[in-house]
Order: C-alpha cells, then sequence, then structure tokens
C-alpha cells in the first residue's frame, strides 16, 4: 500500500489551523461564561452542556491533527519503527478522543508539533470536568449552609 498525500499550500494550512484554535477556544469560552455554570450545581442541562463542549473540543483537534497532517507527518505506529500512520480523518478522530480522554492506549503517537498540541488536549481532557464537579461541589455546598426560609418571610 502506497501512501500518497495530498499537499495543500501552507498558508491555508496555517490559517486553517489557526480558525480550528479560535473555534475551541470560544468553545472553552462559551462553557466558563455561560450564567448556568456559575449559578447551578448538577443538572441535566449543564451536564449535556459539557458533553457537548468536550465533543467540540474532540472533533476540533481531530480537524487540527488533520490539518498538521497535511502538513507533515503526525502520528506513527512505534519510536522504533517510526511508520506513519496514515492521515485518515477517523483515525485522527480516534487519537483525539483517546488523548482528550486521557486513554492512551499506546497504537498511535504523535510527533513533532502534534505532540505539544496532545498535551494540551489532555490537559483539557483532565481540567474541563474537573472545574465542573469543583463548581457543583461549591454551588451545592453554598447551598446547604444557606438557612431556611419560611414561605411567609420577607426579603430585606
Amino acid at each position: 500500500m502506497v501512501l500518497h498525500i495530498t499537499r495543500v499550500g501552507d498558508g491555508m494550512v496555517n490559517a486553517l489551523v489557526v480558525v480550528t484554535l479560535i473555534f475551541i477556544c470560544i468553545n472553552l469560552i462559551y462553557f466558563f461564561r455561560n450564567q448556568t455554570y456559575r449559578q447551578s450545581y448538577f443538572s441535566t442541562a449543564l451536564f449535556f452542556k459539557l458533553f457537548i463542549v468536550m465533543t467540540s473540543v474532540l472533533v476540533g483537534f481531530g480537524v487540527l491533527y488533520y490539518l498538521l497532517s497535511l502538513k507533515d507527518v503526525v502520528l506513527i505506529t512505534s519510536l522504533s519503527s517510526r511508520k506513519p500512520i496514515a492521515p485518515d480523518f477517523l483515525d485522527l478522530l480516534y487519537f483525539s478522543g483517546e488523548t482528550l480522554f486521557s486513554v492512551g492506549y499506546g497504537d498511535m503517537l504523535p510527533i513533532g508539533v502534534t505532540r505539544l498540541f496532545a498535551l494540551l488536549e489532555s490537559m483539557i481532557g483532565i481540567l474541563l470536568p474537573t472545574a465542573y464537579f469543583m463548581k457543583a461541589l461549591d454551588v451545592s455546598k453554598n447551598q446547604q449552609n444557606q438557612p431556611i426560609r419560611s414561605q411567609g418571610e420577607d426579603e430585606e
């Protein structure tokens, strides 16, 4: 099997990489600036927002890896053989998923600048759900510490 990679101009790939990174950042900013995130503890709506943001980050990094693969090899099978993995989008999406959720089977190894992005994606995969649960616990604790008011009491 011969691997044929269609080369795209470096300027176009760089522009698409920037757009993809902006997309990922916008999703993360949306999650943390959203009023529902700040004011609620666990809720179905908040859980689905986290799911959508995590899915968007997964797809965003999958696209980023694909765009990087248009310029150079981004994944190999092992350090000893350094055999490149074909830049199939589904394989890159799979790599993104196993990186985001810190599974790391070891069947694909990032090389070059992809290693930096894989570390960043792994940090997001750990910190984003942690931030969600810490916020949910904090709000839940604050609500438990508030005195219970009877229906007849007036607000001051």
